[in-house]
């Protein structure tokens, strides 16, 4: 009996990830179809978020530091954040367009499917162009890893590091996005939180008010995305007088926002009662 129960489990569990996968293989196959193109949009995508460190590089041109963190240090912070939010922008990006699934009717239709509707609104029009912001964001990482001073337990932080950010930044995206279950429109309002965030850790927190800081430790726990076990990955005191162990709290922080985010999502749809049309 127990043993038919652990299989029943596991069966539910593993339903909606064996659906999230078939969608996303038809979407990649017709991605695929056109080479050319999609190797145009992974080197663009590259390029144009290469911008954004290119811009901190050139600022280190006429400083030494900044916030008290040297270029490399940032790179660190900078690799970490652009490696969370590419992994979780490629695999649930699409959930920002809820509100559009909404005003047009489809997510009527993807309700009468026997698929999970997170599982559905995750997986339509998945694109592989995103890789382009994980694969740059791994080389400015990948470049900045020398600077720490390798110990067993600094290489479990910083793989925990790499998961809880992009779990976190996956909780951010549901969150946020069933805002548009009770609005019309507020696609650019998530954004302000998820790319708006990734913007704000890609720097030292040290550059801005205490104030802030407490904020993104406290209310919206985007510090435990890279600021926390970069610390310990640097073996530098917390600036701000905060305890230490926060620096191994990244993934308490994403089991809580991916399970707040999935309440939200589960009040948003028992919530919502058709368009109408």
């Amino acid at each position: 009996m127990a043993e038919t129960s652990t299989t029943s489990v596991t069966a539910r569990l593993w339903h909606p990830v064996a659906r999230y996968g078939d969608m996303v293989r038809l979407w990649v196959r017709a991605e695929l179809s056109y080479p050319a193109s999609f190797a145009m949009l992974v080197v663009g995508s590259m390029l144009i978020n290469a911008l954004d460190f290119a811009g901190i590089a050139i600022m280190f041109s006429s400083i030494d530091s900044l916030g008290g963190f040297g270029l490399r240090e940032i790179a660190l912070l900078y690799g970490a954040t652009g490696v969370g939010i590419g992994i979780a922008d490629t695999l649930i990006g699409s959930v920002e367009r809820i509100g559009e699934f909404i005003r047009t009717g489809r997510l009527d239709q993807m309700l009468t499917k026997p698929v999970p509707l997170l599982v559905q609104v995750c997986s339509d029009r998945f694109t592989l162009r995103r890789l382009g912001r994980i694969t740059q964001a791994s080389v400015v990482m990948a470049w900045a890893l020398p600077i720490v001073d390798w110990t067993p337990s600094r290489v479990l932080v910083a793989l925990l590091m790499v998961v809880s950010s992009s779990a976190l930044f996956f909780g951010l995206f549901v969150l946020f996005s069933c805002v548009q279950f009770w609005t019309s429109d507020a696609s650019e309002f998530a954004n302000a939180f998820t790319y708006g965030g990734n913007t704000l850790t890609q720097y030292p927190l040290t550059v801005f008010p205490r104030e802030l800081a407490i904020a993104l430790t406290v209310v919206l726990p985007i510090a435990f995305v890279n600021w926390y076990p970069c610390l310990y990955l640097l073996g530098r005191p917390d600036p701000f007088g905060f305890p230490e162990w926060l620096q191994f709290c990244s993934p308490l922080a994403a089991a809580l926002v991916v399970a707040a985010a999935l309440l939200v999502w589960r009040t948003g749809v028992r919530r919502y009662t058709s368009t109408g049309s």
